[in-house]
């Protein structure tokens, strides 16, 4: 009894050198799957995103603190431990973490660690089997590669802005970005695949190895099916809205009431939405009648679908379509999503330990595991929370030491 269900990725441990989101948010995915992450942070002020608010954090008694919501999203389950980086000393002190670590994760410019002797021709000398993973915005070769690179400047760059809002001839047309930092979320995921991997082959060769993540790769990666559109028919596609460029009905719809997503993924469903709405004639015509048709003659058929849709309920077509199995739904706010019964019995909202809020809610990672499931015990670090715990468990610094370190400002 009492024996502590083990994780499955406890027997690592990743050095988070990294800030604001991409980076962060890939070991936030160790951290969840049972690493211990260490995050090394800024003496006094941090990851910069612990200022990016409102909102704010309150603490137990209700009075607000100055943790950002955003900094709570991407940092749960590490230990923050400040260095200054800059001074020898502290250089030093990453060295001997690194020496205990599996996995570095850092997104500085291309160049920015080698001048402080922390890039991984250094620390890769220091640990062999180091995993060094660096995140930017162009990745570490290439004539961008210099360039900072933010999230809203890939999905730019990238082409999902491209494909991204209302065609331009259309009222409110011309190019939006996705409404959360997508790129910077899939670098994190991406950059944890590759690290995983580059474990998996340190298992055959005892080696390590230098992982390069660019934002503008994971982006144009992640373009799918629209970059396979244009890689075969050497047209680059466009803005469409909610449309989709290969498959019709596939977008939002105004119901008499609010709007509904119909996703008709193929032609039987297009024949039952047609018997729902008493228009099995709209089936039956060969213009319709299969989903390349749809496609070709989508201006004619999209009006007609406004029409019929917009003449009953959201709750009529949704309850409707759901009986004869064809694919619909709200278009939820975030306040609806975790109102939802099916979201709720699905854990979506965790709650979390904090040092000063007491508890802070949480969004679950999506991963369900059937024998080792994810746990929320701690939440994200207050700065610097951990340095001493850290400092004299991994390096066995005394307290003197430590303390030492602290007035002359390395910790």
């Amino acid at each position: 009894l009492g024996h502590v269900m083990s994780k499955p990725l406890d027997h690592l441990r990743v050095l988070d050198m990294s800030r604001i989101l991409a980076g962060p948010w890939c070991g936030q995915t160790f951290a969840d799957l049972g690493a211990e992450v260490i995050k090394v942070e800024r003496p006094g002020t941090g990851d910069d995103t612990r200022s990016w608010g409102p909102p704010f954090m309150t603490d137990k008694d209700g009075r607000e603190t100055d943790e950002a919501a955003y900094f709570l999203s991407a940092n749960r389950g590490k230990k923050s431990v400040t260095v200054d980086i800059t001074k020898p000393k502290g250089q030093n002190i990453i060295h001997k973490l690194a020496a205990e670590c599996d996995i570095l994760i850092e997104n500085y410019k291309v160049g920015g660690l080698k001048k402080y002797g922390l890039d991984y021709d250094s620390l890769s000398r220091i640990n062999p089997r180091l995993v060094y993973c660096s995140i930017t915005g162009f990745g570490q070769t290439g004539p961008y590669s210099p360039r900072a690179g933010y999230d809203f400047l890939i999905q730019a760059m990238g082409g999902l802005m491209s494909v991204t809002g209302e065609a331009e001839s259309r009222p409110g047309g011309g190019p939006q970005k996705v409404g959360v930092a997508l790129s910077d979320i899939l670098t994190g995921l991406y950059t944890t695949i590759g690290a995983l991997s580059a474990l998996a082959m340190r298992e055959k060769t005892g080696k390590g190895q230098h992982v390069d993540m660019a934002l503008l790769d994971v982006t144009i990666a992640s373009m799918a099916n629209q970059a396979m559109n244009y890689l075969i028919a050497g047209k680059a596609p466009t803005m469409m809205g909610n449309a989709h460029p290969n498959i019709v009905p596939y977008e939002a719809y105004k119901a008499a009431d609010h709007y509904i997503i119909l996703a008709v993924g193929n032609d039987a469903q297009f024949r039952r939405f047609c018997e729902v709405a008493g228009r099995i004639d709209l089936a039956d015509d060969t213009q319709y009648a299969t989903n390349r048709g749809r496609v070709e003659n989508r201006e004619v058929l999209g009006p007609i679908l406004n029409e019929i849709i917009e003449a009953k309920t959201r709750s009529f077509w949704l309850e409707e379509l759901e009986k004869v199995g064809v694919p619909c739904g709200p278009i939820n706010n975030l306040e609806q999503i975790f109102d939802d019964p099916h979201v709720q019995a699905r854990g979506a909202r965790q709650e979390v330990s904090h040092p000063v809020a007491g508890t802070l809610p949480s969004v679950a990672n999506p991963i369900r595991f059937s024998e080792t499931p994810i746990e929320y015990a701690i939440g994200p670090p207050m700065l610097g929370q951990h340095t001493d715990e850290i400092l004299q468990s991994l390096l066995s610094l005394s307290e003197k030491q430590i303390e030492d370190l602290r007035k002359q400002g390395i910790v």
